[in-house]
Parts: structure tokens; C-alpha cells; sequence
């Protein structure tokens, strides 16, 4: 089995990627290499910033590893909250905030189309591959759902009609935008035995 480090301590992230994954890959998270050091993300686009993380983990500790990064992009918006959808109303990670302040601004507006995006930058034997997955939708008005984290609640995959924090975890790891990328990069990685 392939071991894989990836650069985060997101137990979702980490949860959902391992569940693709299957037997064929050990992810290891930063936690399990002992790195603590908060990784900042000063990258303009989400290609900068997996590459960011990805790199970091690279260059101290000489193992393969990716990283990622994914955010909520609404067209009414100008594709904001973007790269900042973890800390949109401030503080990194109050998704109750973040949800708050994407209705509010959306509030009375008729063009509700979204897009989830993430790209994975992954360094394997010391050279950089980039995945990118995306899955388009829409905004609801209001929350629904109790299963996923960030946007899931407001946030309704074209083709269903229901929102991700209503999906059960499989069904939303075959359609998300972590998991086409996930797709992408497990391909690549059965290429490499």
C-alpha cells in the first residue's frame, strides 16, 4: 500500500479522500508526520495555494504528498467567496457565518448559479501534477441538510434536488468537486506502480 500524505488536519477532508481511496492509498495527515506548523495560504488562486501546501510538506520532509484547495464560487459575486470561502465573514472555519453572509448578499437575487472548484496539487518523486475538479449548482434561500461542513447546507448540485448536507457521504464523494479531483488523481497515482 502506497502511503501519501496530505497536507491538511481537516478530519472531513481527510474522511472523505481516504473513503476514494480505498486500500490502495494510506493518506497520512500532517498530525501523523508530527507537523504542526499552520500553513499559510497567501496564493491568489486555488492552484497557488495547493501548491503552497503541497511544496511546504515537500521540501521539510522529502515525502510525497498533496494539497488542496476548494472553495465555493457564485457567479452573482464575482466568483467570491473564492479562495477566502473558509474565512468569507471573517473568522477560519464558522460556516454558520460564511453560509450567513453568502445569503445575505444574495438575498433578492435571482441568479443563483455556483460552482464547487478544488484543485489538488500533488509533488510525486519531486515533480508537481495538478487535478481540478468542479461540480456546478446553485444556491438554495436557506439551509437544508445536516451532513457535510461548509457550504453544503445552501449549496444544490445540478441534477438534484437536494443540497450536499442532505446527500449521504457516498453519494456526495461520486458527484463533488474534492472527489473529480480525488478521481483524477487516484488515476494518475495506478499509472505510478
Amino acid at each position: 500500500m502506497q502511503q501519501l500524505v496530505f497536507a491538511t488536519n481537516n478530519a472531513h477532508k481527510l474522511e472523505e479522500v481516504q473513503a476514494k481511496a480505498g486500500d490502495k492509498i494510506k493518506l497520512l495527515s500532517l498530525n501523523d508526520i508530527n507537523c504542526c506548523d499552520d500553513i499559510e495560504e497567501t496564493g491568489l488562486t486555488f492552484n497557488e495555494n495547493a501548491s503552497i501546501k503541497s511544496r511546504y510538506i515537500f521540501e521539510r520532509y522529502h515525502l510525497n504528498c498533496f494539497g488542496d484547495d476548494s472553495g465555493l464560487e457564485i457567479d452573482a459575486l464575482n466568483n467570491e467567496p473564492g479562495i477566502y470561502s473558509a474565512r468569507y465573514a471573517g473568522i477560519h472555519g464558522n460556516h454558520e457565518a460564511n453560509m450567513d453572509k453568502v445569503l445575505e448578499k444574495l438575498a433578492g437575487n435571482d441568479n443563483r448559479r455556483a460552482r464547487f472548484r478544488t484543485v489538488i496539487s500533488l509533488i510525486w518523486n519531486g515533480e508537481e501534477y495538478f487535478f481540478e475538479g468542479v461540480v456546478p449548482g446553485s444556491i438554495r434561500t436557506q439551509r437544508s441538510g445536516s451532513a457535510g461542513f461548509g457550504y453544503d447546507p445552501i449549496f444544490q448540485p445540478d441534477g438534484y434536488d437536494i443540497t450536499f448536507a442532505e446527500m449521504s457521504m457516498a453519494e456526495k464523494n461520486s458527484i463533488s468537486h474534492r472527489g473529480r479531483a480525488v478521481d483524477e488523481l487516484i488515476a494518475f497515482l495506478n499509472t505510478q506502480n
